[in-house]
């Protein structure tokens, strides 16, 4: 027992610093690798990216406890949450806000009657691919109301292209992958309620490309993501 106490009293400064690291990422910013290719084009594995924790609630620190109301999710924004089915930490896009009526026919999203459009993405967006599919991939600019962004559709992979309509419930939102034919998203998991929405990623740190020996993609440092 005095060996212990000993020994963090001789360390107590690199403790304090270390629980303040925890805290730090528990409530103000953290930060993830990307692990899968449910975000592609937008998110690509190996991709570092910060969650802001306060761009829509300050919350007591290791906890779920809202503080302060700051902000509410808007369509589009990508943001991190803790699964409703499991609890894993995910990232996706938000799509459909409270009261929003919503369907999906054949790819095509409706939301309050009024069809998405689309059209075929160009520039670098366009190459990037995911690195797990073998089959053909569509990379499509996505404009919602509010909000446009690039999204890739795999027209020869089983998946749901298909629901609804649906009403998002009051105090909860609807996540879609990017990826739309390689997401675990609202389609399986259902609603995300307000509270598990855990921060806003607008950024990537950096990248490593994991399919090249971890090196450093450079043309992913700081990219602001849509």
């Amino acid at each position: 027992m005095k060996r212990i106490k000993k020994l963090l009293a001789e360390n107590k400064g690199f403790l304090f610093f270390l629980f303040g690291m925890i805290a730090v990422r528990s409530a103000v910013a953290d930060w993830y690798g990307v692990p899968s290719g449910s975000m592609y084009p937008t998110l690509m594995i190996g991709d570092r990216i910060i969650a802001d924790r306060l761009a829509y609630d300050l919350k007591i620190p290791f906890t779920d406890v809202i503080v302060k109301h700051i902000a509410d999710p808007k369509r589009g924004d990508i943001v991190t949450f803790s699964s409703p089915e499991s609890g894993d930490r995910l990232v996706k896009r938000v799509v459909g806000l409270p009261g929003d009526i919503v369907e999906m026919r054949g790819e095509q999203l409706i939301i309050n009657g009024e069809k998405a459009t689309y059209a075929a993405a160009d520039g670098n967006v366009a190459t990037q691919l995911s690195p797990d599919y073998s089959g053909r991939q569509l990379v499509l600019n996505e404009r919602l109301p509010d909000n446009e962004h690039p999204i890739i559709v795999m027209p020869e992979r089983a998946a749901a292209r298909s629901f609804g309509p649906v009403t998002v419930p009051e105090g909860q939102y609807l996540m879609l992958g990017d990826n739309r034919d390689a997401s675990k998203d609202s389609r399986y998991i259902g609603f995300v309620k307000r509270e598990l929405i855990t921060g806003r990623v607008k950024h990537v740190a950096f990248s490593l490309d994991t399919g090249k020996y971890y090196l450093p993609r450079s043309d992913r440092v700081g990219v602001s993501l849509q």
